[in-house]
């Protein structure tokens, strides 16, 4: 999508004041779940309301589980966010810094389904929160670091407890692999004086 204008270097400068705040660097691991206590915002994952709602707790979590992977429920100005432990860790950890991203960029709630009991879905804030989300738990710095030591996807996406689809996402995002090999090719120029030849 083509987003605002200036929205990519607003939310590059949120995900950087966020871990500023958790007393991160920008190589650190982020931990969404620690994020929201920050936040104070309750995180409850679906399988504690299966006492309360059995049926449709059993139908997401082992029926369609990709059918449903987090929300925010709003109680007044209050808000929790539930979401589905059925999915690999990565994937939690991309859901709810989804929903985190959302309040983070003080994007207003909405009934969750309109007339005709149609979705209501606003695209905008949902690949703006994608777009957060993913700059929270893998910061640019750290997306350069894993392309320019050579780590293999899997592995870094491990390190940082994301998917290897998002990792992928990141690199690309950032410009990450052209950035490396165009530093690389300055580095390797044959005009280029090292610090020995200016002395």
């Amino acid at each position: 999508m083509a987003y605002k204008r200036g929205f990519k270097k607003q939310a590059h400068a949120v995900a950087s004041e966020v871990r500023a705040e958790l007393e991160l660097g920008p190589l650190d691991l982020l931990d969404p779940f620690a994020l929201a206590s920050h936040l104070a915002v309750p995180v409850i994952p679906l399988s504690v309301l299966s006492s309360e709602v059995p049926q449709a707790v059993a139908h997401f979590l082992h029926g369609t589980p990709e059918s449903f992977s987090a929300v925010t429920v709003f109680r007044g100005l209050r808000r929790i966010i539930v979401y589905n432990d059925a999915h690999v860790l990565g994937r939690q950890h991309s859901d709810v810094a989804h929903e985190l991203s959302h309040a983070l960029l003080l994007h207003e709630p909405q009934a969750a389904f309109g007339e005709g009991g149609c979705r209501n879905w606003n695209a905008d804030h949902e690949d703006e929160a994608n777009f957060l989300a993913a700059a929270l738990l893998v910061s640019e710095e750290a997306a350069l670091d894993v392309v320019r030591r050579g780590i293999g996807l899997r592995q870094a996406a491990a390190a940082y407890g994301v998917t290897p689809k998002l990792m992928q996402w990141r690199i690309n995002a950032t410009g990450a692999r052209k950035r490396v090999e165009r530093s690389r090719r300055f580095q390797r120029s044959p005009g280029r004086q090292t610090d020995s030849s200016r002395r």
